[in-house]
């Protein structure tokens, strides 16, 4: 159970693909071992995404991190998290080429991080890569439907499985990950339907973003769901918080604080006598 604070024991991605058809699993972005403390006790996986290339550097797409950025947030994450299954995302440019390229990054998320295993995106054209990777015991999250990295050569972050062509080729996709050996997929912004029938289909869990409700589980990005990316909300985000207006708040009555000369007060000082009674 995700809200288990007493288990010591940090969740495998055995555990995680034991949940097929089980208990919902319970997934958040984090990219910072604060973010991960917070999150930790209560979540089942910990993705790394590169959504981080939007939410913290303010790109306009995914497609620009680097693998040394994923590594470094990747660390940073499992310095924050004890119990949480911790995924980091290849980034784009990192694997697509070859298997050989894929290796050696994964390779390096892997001994450079200490995480439980990698994401990448795509279905019947990365199998080989995905094989390529279990086979050498780096456990592989795919990741099926709307894929950002590629939505610029596809025509923009369109919902997937529309017509009868889309809805065969991402279930094809899906079929193709799961024999190729993850232990898991992410179904990003599919019909309901087409993702309920994927869900019902692979011998592995189903992890929706944008999908359904009928999936094994679901993940958002944390700053979406806290109300602390703003720049746009999507459909399928459920704001949970509105965080970005207490920090604006916080913020504001910092400024007047510091320009009423009230802040810092002489407590907050050192070498100031302490009253005597």
């Amino acid at each position: 159970m995700a809200s288990d604070k007493g288990e010591s024991r940090r969740i495998s991605v055995s555990d995680i693909q034991g949940r097929k058809g089980g208990q919902p699993l319970v997934c958040l972005t984090a990219y910072s071992k604060p973010m991960a403390q917070w999150l930790d006790p209560h979540m089942d996986l910990l993705l790394v995404g590169d959504s981080l290339a939007m939410v913290i550097y303010g790109m306009e797409t995914t497609r620009g991190v680097t693998l040394d950025a994923m590594i470094n947030h990747g660390a940073a994450v499992m310095r924050g998290s004890t119990r949480a299954c911790v995924i980091v995302d290849l980034p784009h440019g990192t694997y697509e080429d070859d298997p050989d390229t894929a290796l050696a990054s994964a390779e390096r998320v892997m001994k450079e991080t200490g995480v439980q295993g990698v994401k990448l995106e795509g279905g019947v054209e990365m199998a080989t890569t995905i094989r390529r990777l279990t086979e050498n015991g780096i456990p592989v999250l795919g990741h099926i439907g709307l894929l950002p990295q590629k939505a610029e050569s596809r025509g923009g972050f369109k919902i997937q499985g529309k017509d009868d062509e889309g809805w065969k080729r991402v279930f094809d996709d899906a079929k193709a990950v799961a024999e190729a050996g993850a232990f898991a997929m992410v179904i990003e912004g599919t019909v309901e339907a087409l993702a309920r029938e994927i869900t019902e289909t692979v011998a592995i869990p189903t992890i929706g973003i944008g999908a359904s409700p009928g999936c094994d589980g679901q993940i958002l990005v944390t700053e979406d769901a806290l109300g602390l990316f703003s720049d746009f909300t999507p459909k399928f985000v459920k704001r949970y918080a509105e965080l970005g207006g207490e920090v604006e708040r916080a913020a504001k009555a910092y400024a007047e604080d510091v320009q009423a000369r009230q802040f810092p007060g002489l407590e907050h000082c050192f070498g100031i006598p302490k009253d005597k009674d």
